[in-house]
């Protein structure tokens, strides 16, 4: 089990989630993706990936400037 690190603060919607799509393609499962992103919009966009990808998502931290996701690969 491997953590990778996706730093993807400045970037706009759509671009979080089809950068997080892309990492999560070269992980493999139990790998952890831990994701950090300034846009409002990945609070929604990130987690309707995961639902769709079936991996696990948790939000580990989270203030007005950013958010940090924890991705688990399924």
């Amino acid at each position: 089990m491997t953590t990778t690190k996706l730093d993807l603060s400045r970037l706009k919607c759509p671009l979080p989630a089809l950068k997080t799509r892309k990492a999560l393609k070269s992980l493999a499962p139990g790998d952890v993706l831990e994701v950090l992103c300034t846009d409002p919009l990945s609070i929604i966009d990130i987690p309707a990936l995961i639902q769709e990808t079936g991996d696990r998502v948790e939000i580990a931290r989270r203030s007005e400037q950013e958010i940090v996701f924890v991705i688990v690969k399924a």
